[in-house]
């Protein structure tokens, strides 16, 4: 597909949300579904990390995550078998493992 270098034409003021507004309205959105399943994530498999078992506080819980086993973000089973609590660090670890998985493999290309 080729790309067309002719000027985009710009919208008229008020025609439609804004990039801004979708922007906002996305963020929230992923936000409420995030506090969704991360509390009951919590909940259930309490405030360790599951690799480095790193113990969190009510002050640095925001550093734990929710890894999603099978990488399916919208797949929020109510039992949590989907899920392992992840410290930010060991959530990076896991995902960069893959990459360099894939990359090593030649699956990348």
């Amino acid at each position: 597909m080729t790309r067309s270098f002719r000027p985009r034409r710009k919208r008229a003021p008020g025609a439609g949300p804004s990039s801004g507004d979708l922007v906002a309205a996305a963020r929230a959105a992923a936000q409420t579904r995030q506090q969704g399943y991360r509390a009951r994530s919590l909940e259930i498999h309490g405030w360790i990390c599951a690799k480095c078992a790193r113990e969190f506080e009510a002050d640095t819980l925001h550093l734990l995550t929710v890894h999603h086993r099978d990488g399916n973000h919208n797949n929020n089973p109510p039992d949590g078998s989907n899920w392992e609590n992840l410290c930010v660090y060991c959530h990076e670890d896991e995902h960069s493992r893959n990459l360099l998985a894939d990359y090593l493999s030649g699956e990348d290309e």
